[in-house]
């Protein structure tokens, strides 16, 4: 069915809000109750639009958070202050809400445990989303695939999923997960601070000799930054994907 979804022809549907859940400050998680939902793939996209009073639209796309779970999907959204949508979605939904959205969207950016490994899942702040159903998936399946997840922060408190990052580190077998930390780590931090530079990804990374599939997103400067070290280092550039987003008015 997941596969069927990436080549059908869109449309609008109206979602309902199910679950919100606060991931730091700035950040919110959005359960969405969509029906007839075709199912997606871990990696995949959808559009929400939302359409004022006055007619006029906004429409962004949203990483899924989650892999195929019936009707229901997760987006995880960063408040922008300047934002269109953001804002509203992050801070104005409530349970019960409606709105519109289609997907799934892509197929280029995904994975599932058949495509094998080993992992390596690189992210800035929100661009953990698809990469956060991968991992999902990869421990819902009991996937044997290993995985390295690396991730940048700007500060201790903006971490997203941390609980969940935690326990998925200490319970899961064959997956490592490494944070670092651009401004501000938080107090008592005795890991790596600063960029995802070339001396952070030669030791933290699969080597090129391991051939890993390495996905990375989160905004344009670190992904094609991380994306170019990883190739200069010696990685296969087919098999290094990529998703980056910039600043879209939110």
């Amino acid at each position: 069915m997941a596969r069927a979804a990436v080549l059908r022809r869109l449309s609008w549907t109206v979602a309902e809000v199910v679950d919100r859940a606060d991931e730091t400050p700035r950040v919110r998680s959005l359960t969405l109750d969509v029906p007839d939902w075709p199912g997606h793939l871990p990696g995949q996209h959808l559009d929400v639009r939302l359409t004022a009073e006055d007619g006029y639209q906004a429409q962004r796309s949203y990483s899924i958070a989650t892999p195929v779970d019936g009707n229901r999907v997760t987006i995880t959204v960063e408040r922008l202050d300047d934002g269109e949508v953001s804002p509203y979605l992050t801070d104005v939904l409530v349970i019960g809400d409606r709105m519109e959205l289609r997907g799934p969207i892509g197929g280029y950016f995904v994975w599932e445990p058949d495509r094998g490994g080993p992992l390596l899942l690189i992210a800035g702040g929100s661009g953990i989303a698809p990469l956060m159903a991968m991992l999902r998936e990869l421990v819902r399946a009991r996937s044997s695939v290993p995985v390295r997840m690396l991730l940048s922060w700007r500060t201790g408190e903006d971490v997203i999923y941390a609980d969940e990052l935690n326990t998925i580190a200490r319970d899961a077998t064959g997956v490592e997960i490494a944070h670092t930390f651009t401004r501000s780590a938080p107090s008592g931090w005795t890991g790596r601070t600063g960029r995802l530079d070339r001396d952070a990804l030669a030791a933290l990374a699969w080597t090129p000799s391991e051939r890993p599939l390495a996905y990375v997103c989160g905004p344009t400067g670190l992904v094609e930054a991380v994306a170019s070290t990883l190739v200069e280092l010696g990685h296969d550039p087919a098999r290094v994907l990529t998703e980056r987003f910039g600043p879209t008015g939110g």
